[in-house]
């Protein structure tokens, strides 16, 4: 949205950072928090008080830059796992992340300046899967046992799609269901779910001269939204037997 709004390639950034910010505004409006995956270190300069939660990726959790970044953000941050589905390189970015860092880069007014953080106690890992899935409970409970090892927090967040769906986005709802299993059973430790979603299930191409069809997908292929109610209403019951409630 932000590097090529008009999706042409023409790259016009500067509309695409003022449509962002609009459509964040607009959802902070409606008292609905806002995430992002933050993929570079000067876009959260336009975009970062109008996030809630934030992500880094499997191929960036290993970047110092980034690392750095989070020590310095106003929000918890995510970081994933490696794409091979190892948990130590996300597990060394949270405890530097929770450090302080001095670092050269921008300020909101564009100038070249020198960055002091106290350090971001709210990172957390991100279970996404890798060589083979890994949101299972016994997957869970050595992540959470390698975060206390360190010193952390065993609190995790999991992603349904990516390695943990083999790349095969109706496999959510199996992931969902495992998920949501462990969460009744009272596990405390998962903290929250990443699901792609949209209005309309699967994915598209662009292609010049022609519309694209509205709700659908044109990265990564999604579930749609009956799907994704059915996932929210399981992964919600499953919180209130956690909490020991039944509606």
């Amino acid at each position: 949205l932000i590097n090529d709004p008009d999706l042409d390639e023409s790259f016009n950034i500067n509309k695409g950072l003022r449509i962002a910010r609009r459509l964040l505004l607009d959802i902070n409006e409606l008292g609905l928090p806002a995430a992002t995956e933050y993929l570079d270190l000067i876009t959260p300069q336009y975009v970062s008080d109008l996030i809630a939660w934030g992500a880094i990726g499997a191929r960036t959790t290993e970047s110092q830059v980034h690392r750095e970044l989070a020590s310095g953000l106003s929000c918890p941050v995510g970081f994933k796992n490696a794409t091979d589905g190892t948990v130590q390189v996300a597990i060394d970015a949270i405890a530097s992340a929770s450090r302080p860092h001095h670092f050269l880069s921008l300020t909101k007014e564009g100038r070249s300046a020198i960055f002091s953080t106290t350090g971001n106690q709210d990172c957390h890992l991100i279970l996404r899967g890798g060589r083979h899935p890994n949101y299972d409970a016994e997957s869970v409970n050595q992540a959470a046992e390698a975060l206390e090892q360190a010193g952390l927090s065993p609190r995790l967040m999991i992603d349904f799609s990516h390695g943990n769906s083999l790349k095969q986005y109706k496999r959510q709802l199996m992931v969902a269901e495992d998920v949501a299993g462990q969460i009744a059973a009272g596990d405390d430790r998962i903290i929250g779910v990443m699901v792609e979603s949209n209005l309309k299930e699967g994915r598209q191409d662009i292609k010049p001269g022609h519309p694209l069809e509205y709700g659908k997908s044109i990265t990564d292929a999604c579930i749609g939204w009956e799907d994704t109610e059915h996932v929210l209403q399981k992964l919600a019951e499953a919180a209130r037997q956690r909490r020991g409630v039944t509606v």
